[in-house]
């Protein structure tokens, strides 16, 4: 995950103005809340999170096919 230094925020500041953070998400996908100058939490935007995580199922989909059709005579024994 790359950083962008407009999308980092200040515990305090996200404490007192979370629509002003809430907006830089909507604006930027992300931002990096910091806790004593240094990355504490990430608030990301939903639609981003389920994009992500719906590649990761395909990445999942794609390495099952390859072993599958790599090894399908050892799967078609076992299926007997």
């Amino acid at each position: 995950m790359n950083i962008n230094l407009e999308n980092l925020v200040s515990n305090s500041e996200a404490n007192q103005n979370f629509s002003r953070v809430a907006r830089l998400v909507d604006e930027k996908g992300t931002a990096v809340i910091l806790k004593n100058n240094a990355p504490r939490y990430v608030l990301l935007d939903y639609g981003l999170l389920r994009q992500n995580a719906l590649a990761d199922d395909a990445d999942v989909d794609v390495a099952a096919t390859n072993v599958l059709a790599k090894h399908i005579k050892a799967f078609e024994e076992l299926a007997k």
